[in-house]
């Protein structure tokens, strides 16, 4: 492998409009039930009544726009019994639908959610990156669709020398299970991996 892509992204510019979620759906056409990137609403914390009868809080809301990661270790390729998922040269994931046998084996394994199966067609999809517009050296539809510039795309050791190499927050998952090709400005109030202070307030649309 001569290098390895992936995603950055800004939670802290992040409005949570899914112009990226929008605009994936419709460059491919995805069928209802199929997002290969989501927008994620975390939410948390609460009012406080003091003794002078006024009130303090801690609520917050904060967005997270994620799709395939294509990870160092992706948990998909290793999962899969038919060889459909492979990794190229660039570090995108793509799955060979000809290859696929719809078992779902990948969708259970991924901590992200990343493979969803395709009732229509009987096998598994997934983000490919945009390959298409990538190998003609374009971006990817999401992250030109943005209009916060809340995404990024390219080589992942150039993204970290420029944003560093936060790859987590809440409700993303432990990212030592497939180092993920990701990197993450947080938001001001992001909780940590597995923090108890907030939930998701749209788990029906991740």
């Amino acid at each position: 492998m001569t290098k390895q892509i992936g995603f950055y992204f800004n939670s802290s510019v992040c409005t949570g409009c899914k112009a990226c979620q929008i605009s994936c759906k419709d460059k491919w056409d995805l069928p209802v039930g199929v997002t290969w990137r989501r927008v994620a609403e975390y939410t948390g914390g609460d009012w406080t009544e003091n003794a002078d009868k006024s009130y303090t809080h801690s609520v917050f809301t904060y967005y997270t726009s994620v799709a395939c990661n294509h990870c160092e270790n992706p948990a998909c390729l290793a999962s899969c019994p038919t060889q459909a998922i492979q990794k190229r040269d660039d570090g995108i994931v793509i799955i060979d639908q000809s290859l696929c046998i719809g078992c779902r084996y990948c969708e259970w394994a991924c901590p992200y959610g990343a493979p969803q199966f395709d009732a229509e067609k009987g096998v598994m999809s997934k983000c490919n990156s945009c390959y298409d517009a990538v190998d003609a050296g374009g971006q990817p539809t999401c992250v030109t669709a943005c209009p916060s510039r809340a995404l990024e795309f390219g080589d992942l050791a150039e993204l970290r020398a420029k944003h560093g190499d936060a790859n987590a927050f809440a409700p993303l998952p432990d990212p030592s299970i497939t180092s993920p090709s990701l990197v993450i400005t947080p938001h001001e109030n992001a909780a940590p991996v597995g923090s108890p202070l907030g939930k998701l307030a749209n788990p029906e649309e991740i």
